[in-house]
């Protein structure tokens, strides 16, 4: 059955499932690449965090200088709340960049599935209307294959991307809520 349906895929696919199928596959490799990239940068970033807080809880006066608070201390006076407030809300927007463009990959692909699916379907019918009456299980078979993989290229595509938002969503929030206990550290001394 599947030799049936690639035989049939490499000589008869439709152009709207060809450019659906593409534009499906930019999606998954820029969700790749944004996953890989702010994983790792947020990683990173937690680790010096990590080390700001730990010297805090220390007894240390003020955060490491790779801390994100480190810039948001003057040297004269004790720190300003809303000062830091403001450096914790700057963090917060850099740590969920690219997040939201994950999220629209994640709801936007069935939807370009389910689209290529429509069309193909809508192509395979009229080419049955241009066949004889009696179409067999043999011809209809590999044209609904074709505009089904449409549907599914885009729900495969939603469930990474959905994944990856979700991990990467996790991190941002620990990471910020490590920043968080470090800005509360600062402001109790």
């Amino acid at each position: 059955m599947f030799d049936k349906t690639f035989s049939y895929l490499s000589t008869n696919i439709n152009a709207i499932a060809l450019v659906v199928l593409l534009v499906l596959s930019i999606y998954i490799i820029f969700s790749i690449w944004i996953f890989i990239y702010r994983y790792k940068i947020i990683s990173v970033w937690m680790s010096k965090e990590k080390k700001s807080l730990d010297s805090l809880l220390m007894g240390l006066d003020k955060p490491l200088p790779d801390s994100m608070l480190y810039n948001c201390i003057s040297t004269d006076d004790k720190p300003e709340k809303f000062m830091l407030e403001a450096c914790l809300q700057k963090a917060l927007v850099k740590a969920t960049s690219g997040l939201s463009f994950l999220s629209v990959i994640a709801t936007t692909s069935p939807f370009i599935g389910l689209f290529g699916t429509v069309v193909s379907i809508l192509d395979a019918f009229a080419g049955f209307g241009k066949g004889s009456a009696s179409s067999t299980l043999n011809i209809i078979a590999p044209a609904i294959s074709e505009a089904l993989i449409a549907t599914a290229a885009g729900i495969f595509v939603a469930i990474f991307a959905y994944t990856f938002h979700q991990i990467l969503k996790r991190k941002s929030f620990e990471l910020i809520s490590m920043i968080e206990i470090e800005k509360d550290i600062i402001l109790s001394k």
